[in-house]
């Protein structure tokens, strides 16, 4: 399981308790007997099961859930975030279940974790720090690794002076330092310089990635998005046959990958698979996967899974949207995919869901129900935008067969004695500036907007004019989707 790449493994001074080594933060949470714990605010969303999620992700880091415990407060306890009564009444469930931590379904400050661990008696994690150790379970490629240990040591820094507090007691004279006050500045100047480099070294790892995506302009890209098990991995293999991974499991994947799918009624396209998301995802998380989610930032079409059998579907939906929108992808066309709704209660549901997106497409990417629907509904998705065009050029206009070849996908080339014939699939907008310059264009599939279908040709709008007298100003609407 994951490491918290500081040591806090110091000699412990004479006459310690055994509270030191329980909170050692280097300590995976694996195999570990937990206590779930939640503090429900007036705005928060309540569902049956308050710890569905949190049980969950505790199972998935190997933890052994013993019990449950939550209170409902206007606000948190400044001091140990849950009233003293109910710290009291944790105390005596972790004595109760000889509990080795308490998990927390909300983010705690330093100050709060350090109180806590201090009545209770032994070690507390929150949410962040639980999905954290999850990731780093998880993460199989260096770039993964690099994110997690980044957004690790991010967690970290503002906690470092509580895991060096048992060398700090040790007495000095006056002006002089503890070795806790030395090693807690070691430690902070060494992690620092880390979370630079690492930076540094994923920042390169971006701008690789992005001339990577940028390489295959030539194919559209869809992206599988959405919450975590929500069947993404499945689908993908269900489209694609591409072998991977895909268990009952929370972030199970935390690295892209990119298949061919042959799209009926449209051709190959690329589609890709990345990390799911959840509520109140960390941000340094986030931020730490910029890289990891750029095939998500670039692809022309966003498939958005949802687990139509979950009862919490609906929040879990908002909670992508609003993760998108962090990551700037939020106004990206997107198709709605309920999937799983072969299980029980999932039809109902999925009714319900429509109601609210009637775009949506129900599908089970297990058993293959309602796939074929599904790949005509990406494969009009896609067309919505494009336009399939023959255009017509003299054989000597070379730069305008070379912005083609820039800028639309080529299907075939015809030459004949004075013209040839450029075969092409394109985006909507740029066909409309394409055909109100005054080109001899065909439209195979596809609309073009209707401002290009009734204006006057222009042919100086973007592309090199022939002679410098057709200089006119382009009527205001040229190249918008209608």
């Amino acid at each position: 399981m994951s490491k918290t790449y500081l040591s806090t493994s110091s000699v412990i001074p004479k006459g310690e308790t055994r509270l030191l080594h329980t909170h050692d933060r280097s300590e995976s949470s694996a195999s570990e007997r937990t206590i779930l714990a939640r503090l429900i605010l007036q705005d928060d969303f309540e569902s049956e099961d308050p710890f569905d999620e949190l049980r969950g992700l505790a199972e998935t880091a190997g933890t052994t859930v013993m019990a449950t415990i939550f209170q409902k407060r206007e606000h948190p306890d400044q001091t140990t975030y849950l009233g003293k009564g109910k710290v009291q009444e944790l105390k005596g469930l972790i004595e109760m279940h000889d509990a080795d931590m308490v998990v927390f379904d909300n983010d705690l400050n330093p100050a709060q974790t350090r109180n806590l661990e201090k009545a209770l008696n032994t070690k507390v994690l929150d949410r962040t720090e639980l999905i954290l150790d999850i990731f780093a379970s998880n993460a199989q490629t260096h770039e993964s690794r690099l994110a997690v240990e980044l957004a690790q040591l991010e967690y970290s820094l503002p906690r470092l002076k509580r895991m060096w507090t048992h060398l700090s007691r040790q007495t000095m004279g006056v002006g002089m330092r503890g070795p806790g006050e030395k090693q807690l500045e070691v430690d902070r100047r060494l992690a620092e310089k880390r979370v630079h480099d690492l930076k540094q070294e994923l920042a390169k790892v971006e701008r690789r990635k992005e001339r990577e995506v940028a390489s295959r302009r030539g194919m559209y890209s869809v992206s599988l998005a959405g919450y975590t098990n929500a069947g993404k991995s499945t689908l993908m293999n269900a489209l694609t046959d591409a072998g991977v991974e895909a268990v009952d499991k929370l972030f199970a994947t935390l690295d892209t990958r990119t298949r061919r799918w042959m799209l009926p009624g449209w051709g190959p396209v690329l589609l890709s698979d990345t990390v799911g998301f959840i509520r109140d995802l960390p941000h340094r998380l986030i931020a730490s996967f910029r890289a990891t989610l750029e095939e998500t930032r670039q692809a022309d079409l966003l498939l958005h899974v949802a687990d139509a059998s979950n009862p919490n579907v609906l929040q879990q939906i908002s909670s992508v949207y609003k993760v998108l929108k962090e990551i700037g992808i939020e106004e990206k066309d997107t198709l709605l995919v309920l999937n799983k709704v072969d299980r029980e209660g999932a039809p109902e549901r999925a009714e319900m869901i429509k109601a609210r997106y009637p775009n949506a497409i129900g599908i089970s990417a297990k058993s293959g129900l309602g796939l074929q629907q599904f790949g005509l509904a990406v494969s009009d998705a896609l067309t919505k935008h494009f336009a399939e065009l023959e255009v017509r050029l003299p054989l000597d206009d070379g730069k305008t067969q070379a912005w083609l070849s820039h800028n639309a996908e080529i299907i075939s080339k015809q030459y004949n004695d004075d013209h040839a014939l450029v075969h092409c699939r394109m985006p909507t907008s740029m066909a409309g500036k394409l055909a109100s310059q005054g080109f001899d264009v065909r439209v195979i599939a596809g609309k073009l907007p209707i401002s290009a279908e009734h204006r006057n040709p222009d042919r100086a709008t973007f592309l090199p004019a022939d002679d410098a007298s057709n200089t006119a100003t382009p009527e205001a609407g040229v190249g918008e989707v209608a």
